[in-house]
């Protein structure tokens, strides 16, 4: 009798301590299934090394906002891979060692999920091969430069026209002009980096020809300058026609403003960055009146174009931030516009992973605000088109190529107004 309980007792602790093991590993599959869920649920990082202050702040604060739109439209639609977007955006002053610093830091130590580029050629130099060497997808607005694509990176990308291209509709355009209209003078003066640089070199090779303008002044200033008076002066003294200033927002404005001031009117004048900030740039000047007849170079992009979300984009920067579409900040434009690229990518990869992003960005064709997009083996944006922009009676408008402009270009430019 003992012996028959004992041996029915043993089955029956047996039993039980069968199903306890059992309801224990359902729990930890519960808790690993929770735990995974909560993982794939968090935010996915994106880490930005920004110029929020320093000579490049105006542009980093306006690559900046076009950054955080794409983010907050991401996240209304679900985000990425249905994983919110959070944006974790550290300040490099404007110096291209604390960029180094920064995207060795966001990686490696922040682990954040993916990266997005700073603002300028020089600084977007300063991080590829630190992104590179983690083999992340390196997306940039800015840093069109041949340095950057000579790297022959795979894992570099530049959504925006290659920075040497710029001023190309403007010099077809000055070279259509008949003889008895073409300037006889140019004068090229700029910054000492490459997005000026670039630009200016290959201006003056292409206006270079029989018949073309020839060179009354060529001077690369630095970076750092502060005082642009004497360069003012210096433009003046040599008289020319038509003046191409490699410029960004501040040097721009100031230059404008002493051309003004001592009354000195060439029959053009184009900028290479400034006359695209929107109102920033108008303001500074003294009013779009003062701007009438100013060119600039663009990648790709204005207020009007019917490209990929800009009506949407359009309609949202201007709630946000009033004005008009003239207003539209350029570095707005580029760094939605990669925001846009990460997100295709992303979707066709169906995966966060950087070393799949990286393969479909280099075999896939995208679209932007800024146009189709399809990169080179280097990160060229192969489809990208320059045109050229003129400000006409308060707007910013393409003037050049003519199967995009939106009015005849204004040459000579207006006198300033009084």
């Amino acid at each position: 009798m003992l012996t028959g309980s004992t041996g029915r007792t043993g089955k029956l602790l047996v039993i039980t301590l069968a199903m306890l093991m059992a309801l224990a590993g359902l729990s930890a599959c519960a808790q690993q299934d929770s735990s995974t869920t909560a993982q794939n649920k968090a935010p996915v990082k994106i880490g930005v090394s920004l110029s929020l202050t320093g000579d490049r702040e105006a542009d980093g604060v306006s690559l900046r906002q076009g950054y955080e739109m794409w983010r907050d439209d991401i996240n209304k639609r679900g985000g990425l891979l249905g994983r919110q977007v959070q944006l974790d955006i550290v300040n490099d002053n404007s110096d291209a060692n604390q960029v180094i610093t920064n995207y060795n830091k966001l990686i490696s130590i922040d682990k954040v999920d993916l990266v997005f580029g700073p603002f300028s050629s020089v600084l977007t130099y300063a991080g590829a091969p630190v992104v590179n060497r983690y083999g992340y997808a390196y997306i940039a607005g800015t840093g069109g430069i041949d340095k950057i694509y000579d790297l022959n990176l795979k894992t570099y990308f530049n959504v925006s026209l290659p920075i040497r291209s710029y001023l190309d509709t403007f010099t077809s355009f000055i070279l259509s002009l008949s003889q008895d209209k073409r300037p006889e003078t140019v004068a090229y003066i700029g910054e000492d980096n490459p997005f000026s640089t670039l630009q200016l070199a290959q201006a003056q090779k292409e206006l270079q020809v029989p018949g073309g303008p020839r060179t009354v002044l060529y001077q690369i200033y630095p970076e750092e300058t502060t005082d642009y008076t004497p360069l003012i002066q210096k433009v003046i003294r040599s008289n020319a026609d038509v003046v191409i200033l490699g410029t960004h927002v501040d040097d721009c404005i100031a230059f404008i403003k002493g051309f003004k001031q001592q009354h000195f009117n060439p029959r053009s004048i184009i900028a290479t960055g400034g006359p695209d900030a929107g109102a920033q740039f108008t303001k500074g000047i003294g009013g779009s009146q003062v701007a009438e007849g100013i060119f600039v170079p663009n990648g790709g992009w204005y207020p009007d174009i019917k490209t990929y979300q800009n009506d949407q984009f359009t309609a949202e920067y201007l709630t946000k931030n009033g004005g008009t579409a003239a207003d539209i900040n350029s570095d707005a434009v580029q760094g939605y516009s990669v925001g846009q690229i990460l997100e295709q990518a992303v979707n066709a990869a169906k995966s966060l992973d950087n070393a799949k992003i990286i393969q479909v960005l280099h075999s896939n064709t995208f679209h932007s605000l800024q146009g189709d997009v399809k990169f080179s083996a280097k990160g060229e944006n192969i489809l990208a088109v320059p045109y050229l922009f003129q400000w006409q009676k308060g707007q910013y408008i393409p003037v050049f190529p003519v199967n995009s402009a939106q009015a005849n270009p204004e040459y000579p430019k207006p006198t300033w107004p009084a």
